[in-house]
């Protein structure tokens, strides 16, 4: 199978919220935070460390690691105030704007989701998945 065709679609946030509503654990949470990652066109090392080699990002391959990210969502769970953990990641060759990830977590507090959210994507970055960007030579 080509990198192209495992590509996937997007999960509706919509229905992801209306089923974490529905869920009876529904009744004690306060708040629920979407985090959607995105390809964009500016390299990570530019946006994160400042370093702008002139190119810019044209694609990614985006892969992950299936029991890295159960043992990472099974660690959120059991932070505290902490109901609601989904997830949803990417994989194959991807273009600008395509989804990488979507990500819900749902909480008692605000300060625990944000928290959580925070956790979790952090710990899927630097942990679960590899990142290729393809890029161009130089800007136009």
């Amino acid at each position: 199978m080509s990198n192209e065709n495992r590509k996937k679609m997007a999960p509706s946030i919509d229905a992801w919220l209306k089923a974490a509503k529905n869920d009876p654990e529904a009744l004690q949470e306060g708040m629920y935070l979407v985090h959607n990652g995105t390809v964009r066109q500016t390299p990570k090392a530019q946006v994160r460390q400042g370093l702008d080699d002139g190119s810019l990002v044209t694609g990614m391959e985006f892969f992950y690691d299936a029991a890295k990210v159960a043992a990472a969502i099974a660690a959120t769970k059991k932070r505290e105030g902490i109901f609601h953990v989904r997830v949803w990641l990417n994989e194959g060759q991807l273009q600008l704007g395509d989804d990488i990830m979507v990500v819900l977590i749902g909480g008692d507090i605000r300060p625990h989701v944000i928290d959580a959210l925070q956790f979790l994507v952090e710990t899927i970055k630097t942990t679960c998945v590899t990142e290729i960007e393809q890029k161009s030579e130089t800007r136009k």
